[in-house]
């Protein structure tokens, strides 16, 4: 707490330390974290999983989209929320996302100042139309942006598609499975389930994921890793795609959601961990249903299945759990 109130004086009345501050918080609130040293390890970590991947751009994609989203946010009259990175994060993932699906040229890297100004313009928009039921905006922005840019490019010759996945009719998944957990890394799949957030598949990039959060909030750190082991466990159940599985892909979102309903939108308790447990069961079957509507378009679902359970968890939170509502 002396190191956070240090550094609290030392970015007041600096214009750029603070700017630096709030670039580093919109990177941290994609976990919900209102932390620079969390958003710092993010980014490392993203570097990381990134240059891992032998995709650099997507790196340096999440730096300008939440430089660009935060510059935008400066000029809106909410300083309180601007200040705590709120108008960052979605600019962030805007940034990590495209160049992960599109080719990267020089249209691409106007497309992400694009889609991360449109991401403050969007997060406005929702916030006001979700205030009536008191639930935030979380990451809707940030898919609805990508998801318009990524079906764009299907229209444009200026937009290369490099990894958006192939339009499919839906069709039943045919399982020869002997035993549920064969070819099965538990480990792996994970760990990957939280940088998968951040559209990454690292376990070193994973670790600096959870220091970060655990830096800010030990609570969000468990909820996270337990988020990510149990919907990777109930997607085996299932017999979902070993593939996906592996890759973190039916965990990513669950991850988003453990921590919304287990530490920030309510204090952990009894009563939290079994209302988040569902949420978060509830959030791979979304999952999977949004892998099928958007099968034939060829798009990811990216964070929406967490969106959509989280706002179906969050509306009726007040009457659920009065005495833990923040």
């Amino acid at each position: 707490m002396e190191a956070a109130s240090k550094w609290s004086k030392i970015v007041d009345g600096n214009v750029v330390l603070e700017f630096v501050d709030v670039t580093l918080r919109g990177c941290a609130q994609v976990m919900f974290q209102n932390n620079p040293l969390t958003g710092l390890l993010f980014f490392a970590a993203i570097f990381v999983g990134a240059f891992g991947e032998g995709n650099p751009a997507m790196a340096f994609g999440s730096v300008l989209g939440t430089v660009v989203a935060t510059l935008t946010g400066m000029h809106l009259k909410d300083r309180t929320s601007w200040k705590a990175g709120l108008y960052g994060y979605n600019g962030c993932l805007v940034g990590a996302a495209l160049p992960t699906f599109l080719a990267v040229t020089p249209i691409l890297w106007l497309c992400i100042i694009l889609g991360s100004v449109v991401s403050v313009i969007v997060t406005i928009c929702i916030a006001d139309i979700l205030k009536t039921w008191k639930v935030a905006a979380l990451t809707a922005p940030f898919v609805l942006v990508t998801w318009t840019m990524l079906l764009a490019s299907y229209a444009f010759g200026g937009l290369n598609t490099s990894a958006l996945p192939v339009p499919n009719l839906p069709h039943d998944l045919v399982a020869y499975n002997t035993s549920l957990f064969d070819g099965i890394d538990l480990f792996k799949s994970t760990f990957y389930g939280i940088s998968e957030v951040f559209l990454i598949s690292t376990v070193i990039g994973s670790v600096l994921f959870l220091a970060g959060l655990a830096v800010s909030s030990l609570w969000a750190a468990v909820f996270g890793l337990l988020g990510s082991l149990l919907a990777v466990l109930v997607a085996v159940v299932l017999q979902a795609e070993h593939a996906s599985i592996n890759n973190g892909l039916y965990a990513f979102s669950a991850v988003l959601t453990a921590i919304a309903l287990g530490s920030t939108f309510n204090k952990p308790s009894w009563r939290v961990l079994i209302y988040t447990l569902i949420g978060v069961v509830f959030t791979v079957f979304v999952q999977g249903a949004l892998n099928t509507v958007l099968a034939p378009v060829g798009i990811p679902t990216l964070t929406m299945p967490f969106v959509l359970a989280s706002w179906l968890f969050l509306v009726p939170n007040k009457d659920v759990m009065p005495a833990h509502r923040q």
